[in-house]
């Protein structure tokens, strides 16, 4: 993640795993969650904080779930359903339920029939907010799978030349395994800049850099400027651009991008895409996972994962940079550290935690 983006060492408050995961839980059970299922959703959230992701993690994300569950958008007891199944494949009802925690079974519902029959993907439609999807790919390449997952959500950016927001951010991301490296694992949006690190930036008071988003009628922003005023992303009547920024820099290459992931989650898990018919907070998802075994020897495939992954490490740096890093690998230090070091959490987040657990008659979260 940029430094940008990180929280100022004067904001910063620490927070151990152990004591952030069993506050989500609690937040999670006081909204109605089922404990094994608020455990579930904690694990993710956390795992996506030690991993530095933070824009997918606590920061911004579960306040928005906990008004979600609260206001009734999402469910907290969902009766998912199985709407369809072969030996590879499924597409799952989430019955509105929060993605992040409904994310784990289907997943492994997909590592298991790729155990089976060598490829097992799983649509699931109906559901809410996946969070950071790479955290499903991991969980494939643990078990020594390839995993990809990709979801879709609510209208937030523009395609290439247009003037109204027609696609979400629409996240893919793949792992795959090694044996002596930290796993590949590429989890990006198909838009320029995720929409959450808008209002990470708002939070530490970061500048937005050319071409995220686009001003009301649609022009790309082509200068650096605060993040403007609104509610949805702090960015209000603005809209984000897809990957690229202007069709110079590429923007179809990220719209196409875009449109692809729609095709594997809404419209194969047979749902209707939110530019057609907008159902916030919902969204569709997409879980495949390769059985290794299935295509090559596995040692021999995590050898070559390694050799590859070790020239990319070693590759000569250009003039001002320090090193050259590969998808996965930054992540994979920043667990090593937030593990030894404890997990920073903005101020402005603690407080959050405060008045949440407080409302809700929880045991407030325990800082270091």
């Amino acid at each position: 993640m940029l430094e940008r983006f990180h929280v100022p060492r004067e904001q910063e408050v620490r927070v151990t795993d152990a004591a952030l995961r069993q506050t989500i839980t609690d937040l999670f059970v006081a909204c109605g969650v089922p404990t094994e299922d608020a455990a579930t959703g904690a694990e993710v959230l956390t795992m996506t904080d030690l991993r530095g992701v933070e824009t997918h993690g606590v920061s911004n994300m579960l306040r928005a779930y906990v008004d979600w569950f609260r206001g009734g958008q999402l469910n907290p007891n969902p009766k998912q359903s199985i709407v369809k199944e072969t030996p590879g494949t499924a597409t799952i009802d989430g019955d509105r339920g929060l993605g992040v925690i409904q994310g784990t079974a289907a997943m492994q519902m997909a590592i298991d029939k790729a155990r089976d029959v060598g490829v097992g993907v799983v649509t699931m439609r109906n559901s809410g907010h996946l969070g950071a999807v790479g955290h499903f790919s991991m969980q494939a390449a643990q078990q020594d799978m390839v995993g990809i997952c990709l979801t879709a959500m609510s209208v937030l950016v523009l395609p290439t030349f247009g003037a109204v927001p027609r696609l979400g951010t629409n996240p893919i991301s793949i792992a795959a395994p090694a044996n002596s490296e930290p796993f590949l694992l590429y989890d990006a949006a198909t838009s320029t800049i995720a929409g959450n690190k808008i209002a990470l930036a708002r939070r530490v008071r970061a500048d937005m850099e050319p071409g995220w988003i686009a001003d009301p009628d649609g022009t790309p922003i082509m200068e650096e400027r605060p993040v403007p005023e609104g509610i949805m992303y702090g960015l209000g009547a603005y809209n984000l651009l897809p990957l690229g920024g202007t069709r110079e820099q590429g923007s179809h290459k990220g719209y196409g991008l875009g449109l692809m992931v729609e095709v594997l989650t809404t419209l194969l898990a047979g749902g209707i895409p939110s530019m057609v018919e907008e159902k916030p907070p919902l969204a569709s998802h997409h879980f495949a996972a390769y059985n290794i075994a299935a295509f090559d020897d596995v040692e021999h495939f995590k050898d070559s994962m390694d050799r590859m992954l070790q020239t990319l490490a070693e590759t000569p740096p250009a003039p001002g940079h320090e090193r050259v890093i590969y998808p996965g690998l930054p992540e994979a230090e920043s667990e090593v550290d937030r593990r030894a070091n404890g997990i920073p959490l903005h101020r402005e987040v603690i407080d959050w935690f405060n008045r949440t657990t407080d409302e809700l008659g929880v045991s407030r979260l325990e800082t270091m």
